[in-house]
């Protein structure tokens, strides 16, 4: 009988443990990973805002054009090594091959507007997760981006763009839908995926 009890123990035991560690990585890898991605997401905006005031300021908004277009895209990628990817996304991209969300950014982005409906500040907005795909697991983190003064001349409602800047955006992006923001009002996310080992 004990024989029986000690070794029913013993495959519980075996079927519970990979199950707990499962759950103890996943705290391990959101713990770990969560600080390191608001401090990436940060230094990813603080750098990318701070070259759009300097172009802003030097060339004018028409010409600041590609700030977005390829010095964005350009940093993301220097941030998208080791096992790790960043990028911009949002409901209503300007550039679809980049800025089109995955399904699991497109639930955080539609209740990061949710929430700001109901009154909460953009600035504060973050969601993190542990997924797994055939690829493995990951560790998924987005920051709002909430609208600034500085993207009205691109981003704002049409009253806000210059006759100028509009023929520009629709030169350069004929499918634009990334228009009709105010300030503060969330514009997308920095989305960052890194690879759990």
């Amino acid at each position: 009988m004990n024989d029986i009890l000690l070794k029913t123990c013993l495959v519980l035991l075996v079927l519970t443990v990979p199950a707990c560690a499962t759950k103890i990585n996943d705290e391990v890898a959101t713990a770990k990973y969560l600080q390191e991605s608001r401090n990436t997401a940060m230094e990813f905006r603080k750098k990318l805002m701070g070259v759009q005031k300097a172009q802003l300021e030097s060339v004018g908004a028409e010409n600041a054009i590609p700030v977005c277009k390829v010095v964005a895209p350009g940093l993301a990628a220097e941030y998208s090594k080791d096992g790790q990817q960043l990028k911009r996304v949002s409901l209503k991209a300007r550039n679809k091959v980049q800025g089109t969300p995955d399904a699991w950014e497109k639930e955080i982005l539609e209740g990061f507007d949710n929430a700001q409906r109901d009154g909460k500040p953009a600035d504060n907005m973050e969601a993190s997760t542990v997924s797994k795909d055939a690829d493995g697991r990951w560790f998924r983190y987005m920051k709002a981006i909430p609208t600034q003064a500085q993207c009205l001349q691109c981003h704002g409602k049409p009253a806000d763009i210059s006759a100028g800047m509009k023929a520009k955006l629709a030169a350069e992006y004929p499918q634009d839908l990334a228009t009709g923001y105010s300030i503060g009002e969330i514009r997308g996310a920095i989305s960052i995926k890194r690879k759990i080992n």
